[in-house]
């Protein structure tokens, strides 16, 4: 007859061998980890040196993101820097999915976002703090040093409407994360059309690349996108495509835009829709969307998606231009703000059925979002 110590002794040496006898091989772990939300893999870090190695290691990075995007697609991402004492901002994160909606906070001295993400992260900077490369899910962020446009501005008290606006992006070959400035150079004393400053990550310092583009660019109310490797901006008056590759760093005119004669540079922007380029026009009274056809190779050709009546709708409608988003079920337009608007709308399209998702009462930039574990050191 066994005593209550050998019988916990027993006990135990059971679990063993079965802890033993059900281990499960290294790659069926993986497959598990990489369909997990990211603050579990934070957590699952802690377990073992092995699972840390794994959770840290790129390519498990890049199955995760991938498992995520299938399995899950996109949440809605809104960040606002604007604070009313003007001395600390704060960039309240929001992912909103029908079930659950997470409240993320990042401490930033930061005034402006570039719009969307790269590989989850966002960037964030001010003509006056530098660059901030920060991953909302796990709270990671990584500073830059000061352009030369943003030492500049600072330097000598400039200011000038619309501010230089600023692109992030990801090299398709190595992987290598950029920020990079493109601003005309009127007002500042260059005699070039355009300046362009890339960060270099290997010296750690903002360089000029020569040339820059020969075309000025709209930057009333349009982001910089990235898309497939390269940048993309609209330029002014004849409302062409320019794309920036980043691993070339050559710049190119891929077509017109489907607009011609734009009054307000400011009711004219870019989007990326289905892992497409497209382009927008709100006119106060209608909003129409174009996407670009590239499956006749060089021959490039824009197509209507849609045109919404925006007197039939409500005002909040016309307080701002609305970007696109995202499309959703194939019959949904996500239309939302950028740096002016406080709202998430919507659009079920070619019908004249609206609804407000989200309601702000400060400005907020919002885009699609895929929480993942990178950061722009793990390349």
């Amino acid at each position: 007859m066994l005593t209550s110590h050998g019988s916990r002794l027993d006990l135990l040496l059971l679990k063993k061998r079965l802890s033993v006898k059900f281990l499960l091989p290294d790659d069926v772990i993986e497959l598990i980890l990489e369909r997990l939300p990211v603050m579990s893999l934070l957590r699952f870090k802690s377990v073992s040196k092995k699972w840390k190695s794994t959770v840290e290691d790129r390519r498990f990075q890049e199955r995760q993101l991938l498992c995520r995007k299938q399995s899950r697609g996109p949440d809605f991402l809104f960040m606002s820097l604007r604070d009313d004492d003007q001395i600390i901002k704060h960039a309240p994160i929001i992912f909103y999915r029908s079930e659950i909606v997470y409240n993320m906070w990042f401490r930033s001295l930061c005034w402006s976002i570039c719009h969307g993400s790269c590989d989850s992260l966002v960037c964030l900077y001010d003509m006056r703090v530098g660059v901030v490369v920060a991953n909302p899910a796990t709270r990671w962020y990584q500073t830059f040093p000061l352009a030369r446009i943003q030492h500049y501005m600072s330097r000598h008290g400039v200011s000038v409407s619309p501010s230089p606006k600023l692109g992030f992006g990801k090299v398709k070959l190595n992987g290598t994360y950029k920020p990079v400035f493109l601003y005309n150079s009127f007002g500042f004393g260059l005699d070039n059309v355009t300046t362009c400053e890339v960060f270099d990550v290997s010296t750690n310092a903002w360089r000029y690349v020569h040339p820059a583009s020969l075309y000025r660019i709209n930057a009333y109310n349009n982001p910089v996108l990235f898309f497939d490797g390269s940048l993309y901006w609209l330029t002014e008056l004849e409302e062409n495509v320019l794309s920036f590759d980043l691993h070339n760093q050559t710049f190119q005119v891929i077509c017109k835009a489907p607009i011609a004669h734009v009054c307000d540079p400011s009711s004219v922007s870019m989007c990326i829709l289905d892992n497409s380029l497209f382009v927008s026009e709100n006119n106060w009274s209608t909003l129409e969307i174009w996407s670009l056809d590239c499956s006749g190779g060089n021959t490039k050709t824009w197509k209507k998606m849609c045109s919404v009546d925006l007197i039939k709708r409500g005002s909040f409608f016309r307080e701002c231009a609305l970007l696109p988003i995202a499309i959703l079920d194939k019959t949904k337009l996500l239309l939302g703000g950028h740096e002016c608007t406080h709202q998430l709308v919507m659009h079920v399209l070619h019908t004249i059925n609206d609804e407000i998702l989200y309601r702000s009462k400060k400005p907020i930039d919002s885009f699609c979002y895929i929480q993942s574990l990178f950061s722009a050191l793990s390349n």
